[in-house]
């Protein structure tokens, strides 16, 4: 008859706080260095920046013949294609985990997940700042050829030029935000985009034009410009991402029959644009088996 000796389990240690996965700065730190490894990212900013340089150039060129030329009337041309280059940034970054499969290590090592994801915020945010920057300066130097040729100087520090300089800044921060708010929901980079290029570029021109084929000619012969009432078609436009941006920067006109939204008004509806579909992502991120 022999005896069985029991080895009794090891009891888990008390008062030792359950693993949660590392912090939030080595989160954020881990995003940024996938981001800077790649070279998509850095292309994109470098082709955002010379497209907004480049049409700018072109347009104040091509205006500088006028009688009442007015180089800064021509900062913001290559904008609308310079939104394209920063959603695509955001969206690379909101996909980039679902579209080469290594959300699998990521989340292992960030089982919470939601820290990932405030991670890539943060380095949409600041990347972006990077490129808005660098493509609000080249727009400048785009305009120094035109106003050089008629003897005109630059005033970056009077008037409404630094209003109009920050708003182009701030826009093209947040279309990388809503570009990585679509990434993070849709987690596919072809829908992603064509989601957030429909959304800022094509439907506020749709909308309007289906509404009024006339729209931005002149009045009629004889008859004096009045300005157009707000209807239903203006207003859908203005709460879109490409119609609430045209209120962030001066100048930038707007929509026949869109409501006055004012630069805080603008901000507001693009923050609700990148923050409800990042809170229906987070949810979806913590409530959902990833596949």
């Amino acid at each position: 008859m022999t005896a069985t000796t029991t080895v009794p389990n090891p009891a888990p240690a008390r008062g030792l706080p359950a693993r949660r996965g590392p912090s939030l700065p080595r989160v954020v730190a881990a995003e940024w260095s996938k981001l800077t490894s790649l070279r998509s990212p850095a292309a994109i900013g470098v082709v955002t920046v010379a497209v907004s340089g480049v049409l700018t150039w072109l347009s104040a060129n091509a205006s500088s013949t006028d009688p009442g030329f007015d180089p800064m009337g021509s900062l913001g041309t290559g904008l609308p294609l310079a939104q394209v280059g920063v959603l695509v940034l955001g969206v690379l970054v909101g996909t980039g985990e679902f579209s080469t499969g290594t959300f699998r290590t990521t989340f292992t090592a960030v089982p919470r997940r939601l820290p990932v994801l405030v991670a890539q915020l943060v380095v949409t945010a600041a990347a972006a700042l990077v490129v808005s920057v660098l493509a609000v300066a080249a727009a400048v130097v785009g305009l120094l050829p035109a106003a050089g040729s008629r003897g005109m100087t630059l005033d970056l520090a009077g008037g409404r030029t630094p209003q109009l300089l920050a708003g182009m800044t701030v826009q093209l921060v947040a279309m990388a935000l809503l570009g990585l708010a679509l990434g993070a929901l849709l987690r596919r980079t072809v829908p992603a985009v064509v989601a957030a290029v429909v959304l800022v570029l094509v439907l506020p021109v749709a909308l309007m034009l289906a509404s009024d084929p006339g729209i931005g000619g002149a009045p009629p012969v004889g008859v004096a410009y009045t300005e157009p009432e707000v209807t239903a078609v203006g207003t859908v436009t203005a709460v879109l991402p490409g119609g609430a941006v045209t209120h962030l920067v001066p100048g930038a006109g707007g929509f026949d029959g869109a409501p006055d939204l004012g630069v805080g008004g603008g901000v507001a509806v693009l923050a609700a644009w990148v923050l409800v579909p990042l809170g229906v992502a987070a949810v979806r991120l913590r409530a959902r088996d990833l596949a």
